[in-house]
């Protein structure tokens, strides 16, 4: 059974830094295309970052391109390190796992992905 497992959300100010780390068992990172998406109150959910761990090719959105950096330990852990936080990167995030899109079709695509976690709330607020 897959599962992906989010940590490290928070309550930081403008400015700040989080690290956000999504646990997965149940797959092979390897075989996987892996993503961190945004659910902000009142919008529609966003593909942030999104990986390849077999090759490191990665995507990122505009809204978080030179703030952002998904990595993985190339074992069962991806993360994101979020630097210079904003308000509007306020919401749950999640992250999702699938098997054949690439990472950018993965980030901007509205097709169903195949797995994801439970989301970890980040709240940035003075």
């Amino acid at each position: 059974q897959v599962q992906l497992v989010e940590s490290g959300g928070g309550l930081v100010q403008p400015g700040g830094s989080l690290r956000l780390s999504c646990a997965a068992s149940g797959l092979r990172l390897d075989d996987y295309q892996l993503g961190w998406f945004r659910q902000a109150p009142g919008k529609e959910r966003e593909g942030l970052a999104c990986i390849a761990p077999s090759d490191a090719d990665t995507y990122y959105a505009d809204s978080v391109k030179g703030r952002f950096i998904i990595s993985s330990d190339n074992k069962n852990t991806i993360f994101l390190q979020m630097n210079d936080l904003k308000f509007e990167d306020t919401g749950v995030y999640y992250c999702a796992a699938d098997l054949i899109m690439t990472p950018q079709a993965m980030c901007t695509s509205d097709l169903r992905l195949d797995y994801w976690g439970q989301g970890t709330q980040v709240s940035v607020s003075s």
